[in-house]
């Protein structure tokens, strides 16, 4: 047998195995749906597209696709999606994600000016017909989305596909363990893996990768546009507490919900007056984060009841998406959440890019590369744990001239940092 053959061979054989296991699993996606509603109920709507069952006709074709898993990607990819509406105002680009957090964020920023739907489940089914409903010319996958059945659909319609921000940490590539042959083989399929670092990019060869498909063009997050007015918003609400230190915990996990409130409590004790700018990560958090911190005994307050914070409030909950560098840049030290609990930290170039001192937790495997950028720099604080948080937070809070020079290193640092956005949208200029 020769060795082509063989290896189709392996491919149909591993492809198969693999989508009958996902079709055996299918009730379970509806159970899934049905389980995620009860805590968010847009996951109880629009089934249809998790499926790829679309009652009318895509408008236009030969779209731009654009794949963004949830807010982060889409929040990374917006750069990039800003310049493809600019540079091909003839094109549909269409914007796919997973969560209905996302959904909400694509149609915050772009309403109408994008096509947009959930991406399907990666049965062989349902991405067919994704593909042929929207006949996109190119499809640019952000950051670590590897469906199999979907990276070899794409090349079997003659669909350049790029995977663009690529990020691999060294969790998720031995999460990948299991399924590294037909996962290795479906990135093979892939016209460029676009990495966020050297590191990132050797962690792709060893998932699978070719030398020839891999680049490092650097992270698109770098590329983001702070919005000239947040400065004068800022300074509008500042206005409304006058003299009151002022810290945000921002994008709070459910499990770091009560040390979030030990620490607030432990800073209160110096500052009787600090104000607490509150935004857990999940809409669905924004309640019961609501509730904890009433339980507390504090005055509280939210975005959506009162839109600012009053004179006697204690703590802010940001109960909205799409905000949060606004707070950044209200507040005179930032914890960055998804960090005291293993789930890789978020974003935090974002409080960086309005020029906030930034504390994170020790779990940062999904930032990796930023956050050492950033430590070298002396613009972020890693601690080691709560007590850390709290101590580091103390320390920038009691210091102003140690936040100045902190924010003016992550200002520099993101600065310093851009070129992704060009380099990539050179990349897709030349695939289409």
């Amino acid at each position: 047998m020769r060795a082509g053959t063989f290896e189709r061979t392996i491919e149909l054989t591993l492809r198969g195995l693999y989508s009958a296991a996902l079709y055996l699993l299918l009730p379970v996606t509806v159970y899934h749906l049905i389980w995620r509603g009860f805590r968010q109920r847009a996951y109880l709507l629009r089934w249809h597209e998790r499926y790829a069952r679309y009652g009318t006709t895509a408008e236009g074709g030969d779209h731009l696709w654009v794949h963004a898993v949830s807010v982060g990607e889409v929040n990374a990819a917006a750069p990039l999606i800003n310049a493809l509406l600019r540079e091909y105002p003839r094109r549909w680009v269409l914007v796919t994600t997973i969560t209905p957090t996302g959904s909400d964020r694509v149609r915050a920023l772009w309403g109408t000016r994008v096509a947009h739907v959930y991406l399907p489940y990666d049965l062989t089914g349902a991405v067919g017909r994704f593909l042929r409903h929207f006949k996109p010319c190119i499809a640019l996958i952000v950051e670590t989305e590897l469906w199999p059945n979907l990276l070899f659909a794409c090349r079997d319609h003659g669909i350049p596909a790029h995977l663009i921000n690529a990020r691999l940490s060294e969790r998720s590539l031995r999460g990948y363990r299991a399924l590294r042959p037909l996962v290795g083989r479906a990135l093979r399929t892939l016209r460029t893996v676009a990495a966020q670092s050297d590191a990132d990019a050797g962690r792709f060869a060893r998932l699978g990768a070719r030398e020839d498909q891999l680049v490092v063009y650097g992270n698109l997050k770098f590329d983001m546009r702070v919005d000239p007015t947040i400065a004068t918003s800022a300074l509008a609400l500042r206005s409304r507490i006058p003299g009151r230190p002022v810290w945000i915990a921002a994008s709070t996990h459910p499990d770091e919900e009560a040390l979030v409130l030990a620490i607030d409590r432990r800073l209160r004790l110096r500052w009787p007056d600090l104000l607490m700018l509150w935004a857990p990560r999940h809409p669905e958090r924004f309640r019961p984060a609501t509730q904890l911190a009433i339980e507390t005994g504090l005055q509280v307050a939210t975005r959506t009841l009162t839109v600012a914070p009053e004179a006697d409030d204690a703590v802010f909950v940001i109960d909205t998406l799409g905000e949060l560098m606004l707070f950044y840049a209200c507040a005179d030290v930032a914890f960055v959440g998804g960090s005291l609990q293993p789930v890789g930290g978020h974003n935090l170039l974002e409080p960086a890019a309005v020029g906030t001192a930034i504390v994170t937790g020790p779990h940062l495997h999904n930032f990796s590369d930023i956050a050492e950028q950033l430590r070298r720099a002396d613009a972020v604080r890693i601690a080691a744990d709560a007590d850390a948080v709290a101590a580091e937070l103390e320390t920038l809070l009691s210091d102003p001239d140690a936040r100045m020079r902190m924010a003016e290193a992550g200002r520099a640092l993101v600065e310093q940092g851009r070129g992704a956005l060009r380099r990539t949208m050179q990349m897709v200029d030349r695939s289409i």
